[in-house]
């Protein structure tokens, strides 16, 4: 398993707890930026990661001040399905429910132990593969590549 990882300045601090955690677990990563806390603008490393994971990288994890901003973003890219996840409930629903492959963390909603606990239960869980879970999926998918022929 490949993960691509990226931040803003406001999720950086953040990134890199989660590369610590990612690294001592034995996950294969690839850090897409930025390096410092100096301020950046959250889509361009949105569009690093999402593009990463349509180009092989299984998972994506962006991580940003509230998380809103990069599942906004990550989500104009077809194929991509990013989850705003705030616990570890939620990314097991997103995963399970949603087949999501980017996960977004809001920094500054979000306390460190529960961040890692969330990305562990994001990579370990499985989609569900359940006829009704698989329609809905397709049916997102759809309509994202609709919205993308328009443009």
């Amino acid at each position: 398993m490949k993960i691509a990882i990226g931040s803003d300045h406001a999720g950086f601090e953040l990134k890199e707890k989660i590369k610590e955690f990612l690294d001592k677990e034995g996950y294969k990563f690839d850090d897409m930026g930025p390096d410092s806390a100096e301020s950046v603008d959250y889509p361009d490393y949105a569009k690093k990661v999402a593009e990463s994971v349509l180009g092989g990288h299984e998972f994506g994890i962006l991580i940003c001040g509230s998380g809103i901003g990069m599942s906004m973003a990550a989500n104009k890219f077809p194929g991509v399905r990013a989850a705003l996840c705030l616990s570890p409930e939620l990314a097991k629903a997103g995963r399970e429910h949603n087949n999501a492959n980017v996960l977004c963390l809001g920094a500054r909603f979000i306390d460190e132990k529960t961040a890692l606990s969330t990305v562990k239960t994001f990579l370990k869980t499985e989609f569900t593969k359940e006829e009704r879970h698989v329609r809905r999926v397709k049916k997102m998918c759809m309509i994202g590549s609709a919205f993308a022929a328009k443009q």
